[in-house]
């Protein structure tokens, strides 16, 4: 069974032959440790026999949530067990390709996260680990939607409308979430999606000039 432990930036972190390492790539270490701390996305390093090298704030948090929803004795989902063991049996047919198998876990709609698994080896250990990456797709899609909502130019109502919209909200539960008709929602989306073409158009223009 994998278990998940806390880390921070400020954790301690042991490799073996550690004084082979110059002063410069220890400080690489400590940089790359610090930039994987503050990634948006999850990050677990496991290895092949499901012991957990390390995780990131973001990878902490989220795997709290999954622990929450199976017990108190799963600290990993099901779901990421499953798709590094479908790497071993993959990369053992397929050595000399480098592989990465994804998958989606549905906690409820506005927590889907898309789950990468991929080889990781590590040069001084040559030890072989997994690489799990965890996207929070509504955040994703969350900071997609406000990029949109400026670029369109869109009004306080529409942006709100667009952004159910682009949640996969049908046009009768945005009205209903947002106590407005359908025929009203269909009328913003119209604006919208004219708003849209008109920003297209106005880039093909940009670009033949």
């Amino acid at each position: 069974m994998i278990t998940l432990k806390k880390t921070s930036a400020k954790t301690e972190t042991t490799i073996q032959n550690c004084n082979t390492f110059h002063s410069c790539d220890l400080l690489q270490l400590y940089f790359l440790q610090l930039v994987i701390e503050n990634l948006e996305d999850g990050i677990l390093i496991v290895s092949e026999a499901g012991n957990v090298f390390h995780a990131n704030a973001s990878a902490y948090h989220i795997c709290t949530q999954f622990k929450a929803e199976y017990g108190n004795q799963k600290f990993i989902h099901p779901i990421i067990s499953q798709l590094c063991q479908s790497l071993i049996n993959h990369q053992s047919l397929n050595s000399d390709k480098l592989i990465i198998l994804a998958d989606e876990i549905v906690v409820n709609q506005s927590n889907i996260f898309r789950i990468r698994v991929k080889y990781l080896k590590f040069e001084i250990t040559q030890i072989p680990y997994f690489l799990v990456t965890i996207e929070n797709c509504y955040k994703t899609l969350k900071n997609v939607t406000i990029f949109e909502v400026k670029k369109y130019d869109l009004t306080p109502r529409e942006a709100e409308i667009w952004s159910l919209y682009r949640g996969n909200y049908s046009y009768k539960d945005i009205a209903a979430k947002l106590y407005i008709t359908i025929n009203t929602v269909k009328k913003h989306m119209r604006n919208i999606h004219a708003k849209r073409q008109a920003y297209l158009k106005a880039q093909q223009h940009y670009q033949i000039l």
